[in-house]
């Protein structure tokens, strides 16, 4: 056992006296893979070593890619029209402006359209429940068995930021039917260090830099209203993601996603439920996607709003900690970070307003905070979106 440990340690000081810190400024993919596979801990396991670095970096980037998924693609029907009969012209059908991210059952109407700009900030934080700031995600590591704690072990800290903005616009064909659209540019920026830390000895193992901006997948939807009573409802429709970002800088999934979804609404006087229900089939991941919401129109020109969003995704996973025999050193272990692919369920919460700020132009604000810890994650993201109503 001695003269097996001697081995290893002398794999490590070789590694120390060859190692230099590396470099790197490629494509968002190529950073964040170089930074999760430039290992120096002698395993002997070059297959497990490359499945559990491929696997961590696919995980991270996909849940990065679902992320900018979410982006919002076009405004509830804030100013929403019905045709008075008496009067014989269009006028407001409920005092609430509606829902940020949920979808709403209400139409604009005939030839109402909208046109609208949002802005939206992430700083990611952590990832799984575990930081990705701080140092102290997991890479790979070295364990006598039977020890509480590794005598090497590498670790990587990722600062991951996302600027998005995102025109939107829709239109309303029929009063029963609309369409809308939604365009992102993004800038995204990804600086990462793997560092080495043997019996208290750290050495910077790599670091890596990289940003990219451009536009991300486009995003299309369809409404039909098939049962409406005052403003509540029940609609249908369906949202197609077009794969116009560059999936090498992580800007987009790369392949075409669709997702049909059930909308429904009840409205009565300043108070609104909203609730959608959907199923997409993605290249990233297929998905269980839900959310509902709480729609008070405080004043005549304030709608406070509040809203839950859930995923469940399919077979994306978890990082966890994977624990081998090392093959060649009896009693030492190597710990891997990996990916254990299961199914995860995802919960956001959203609070937010919005207000007329003048004839029929709405700011909407709002934070949102991830309630489960699984997934990529912040801490807050805000938006904010303006966004005005036309039509005739």
């Amino acid at each position: 056992m001695r003269t097996l440990f001697v081995i290893f340690c002398l794999s490590f000081v070789q590694s120390v006296v060859v190692a230099r810190p590396a470099e790197a400024q490629q494509t968002i993919t190529d950073v964040l893979s170089f930074l999760l596979t430039n290992r120096s801990i002698p395993t002997d396991d070059f297959v497990h070593d490359e499945q559990a670095a491929i696997a961590t970096s696919n995980t991270i980037a996909n849940l990065f890619v679902l992320d900018l998924a979410s982006l919002p693609s076009s405004s509830a029907a804030g100013f929403s029209y019905r045709l008075d009969p008496a009067l014989g012209t269009p006028i407001r059908t409920t005092e609430s402006f509606g829902p940020i991210f949920t979808q709403r059952s209400l139409l604009a109407g005939q030839n109402h359209a909208s046109f609208g700009v949002s802005y939206r900030s992430t700083n990611f934080t952590n990832i799984d429940g575990r930081s990705l700031r701080d140092g102290t995600l997991l890479s790979t590591a070295a364990i006598l068995r039977g020890d509480a704690a590794p005598f090497d072990i590498e670790t990587v800290s990722l600062r991951i930021r996302t600027d998005s903005m995102t025109f939107t616009g829709s239109y309303g064909i029929t009063d029963r039917l609309d369409i809308s659209a939604g365009i992102p540019f993004v800038h995204l920026s990804l600086q990462g260090e793997r560092v080495d830390t043997y019996r208290g000895r750290r050495l910077v193992q790599a670091r890596g830099t990289a940003s990219a901006s451009g536009f991300g997948d486009v995003i299309v939807r369809s409404r039909y209203n098939v049962l409406t009573e005052g403003a509540s409802g029940v609609a249908v429709g369906a949202e197609v993601r077009l794969p116009t970002g560059s999936a090498e800088n992580l800007l987009g999934a790369g392949e075409l996603a669709f997702t049909p979804v059930v909308i429904g609404s009840v409205e009565r006087d300043r108070i609104g439920v909203h609730g959608d229900f959907g199923y997409s089939f993605d290249k990233v991941s297929n998905a269980l996607a839900y959310s509902a919401a709480v729609t008070v129109a405080a004043a005549p020109r304030v709608t406070v709003i509040g809203e839950l969003l859930g995923r469940r995704l399919e077979g994306l996973g978890r990082l966890i900690e994977t624990v081998q025999p090392h093959p060649r050193l009896a009693g030492v272990d190597t710990i891997r970070l990996t990916s254990s692919g299961e199914a995860t369920n995802r919960l956001m919460a959203v609070a937010g307003f919005k207000w007329n700020v003048a004839s029929t132009w709405l700011m909407t604000a709002s934070v949102l905070r991830s309630i489960t810890s699984v997934g990529l994650n912040a801490d807050y993201v805000p938006t904010i979106t303006f966004d005005g109503w036309f039509g005739k």
